[in-house]
């Protein structure tokens, strides 16, 4: 079976899901649920609803996606939490998701107003999050809580049980490859 432009340029927009999808998975999560349990039901729906998505830009494309994928996360969380929701956490996830994809195209860099550096942006900020994906867990971990959700190297080093001083080595070890990564 060939695959379709259509599947592929859903396919590429994978690592940005990953990414966006990991970020919203706190420890409490990740031994019930995976990122790519989130990541593979997103890209059927988009994939299936793509025929009537009249606009392809990618920034249209991206919003649309990241609307699905929070569509997907939130009824995973609340399967899992059937009999005890936490409306709170349920409201504050499109938001939270929507913070995680800010962070991580602040990260690339800011001001590309015209299509075509739009484009361009649109190209690094996949290129990134591919690049996540090509790193060891641990250092992902932290980069990905750092830089995707905004935490403190305390906060980080919290939720990961490892000390302060053991999270900044891993940030920068992971920063160094990620640089190495994005360059090849």
């Amino acid at each position: 079976m060939t695959s379709s432009p259509d599947d592929n340029l859903l396919e590429s927009y994978r690592g940005y899901l990953w990414a966006l999808a990991h970020a919203q998975l706190d420890r409490r999560l990740r031994g019930k649920l995976e990122a790519t349990d989130i990541v593979q039901p997103t890209l059927l729906k988009a994939h299936a609803g793509l025929a009537d998505l009249r606009d392809r830009n990618p920034n249209v494309l991206v919003a649309w996606l990241r609307q699905i994928l929070t569509g997907v996360l939130t009824d995973e969380i609340r399967r899992l939490h059937r009999d005890n929701r936490d409306i709170d956490r349920e409201q504050s996830l499109a938001a939270d998701v929507n913070q995680s994809a800010l962070e991580m195209e602040l990260w690339l860099v800011a001001d590309q107003t015209s299509p075509s550096m739009a484009a361009q942006r649109n190209e690094q900020l996949l290129h990134l999050a591919n690049s996540l994906l090509a790193l060891p867990v641990d250092q992902r971990e932290v980069v990905i809580l750092k830089h995707l959700r905004d935490q403190t190297l305390p906060q980080i080093a919290d939720e990961t049980d490892r000390t302060v001083p053991a999270v900044a080595g891993l940030l920068w070890r992971g920063l160094a490859e990620l640089r190495q990564i994005m360059e090849r």
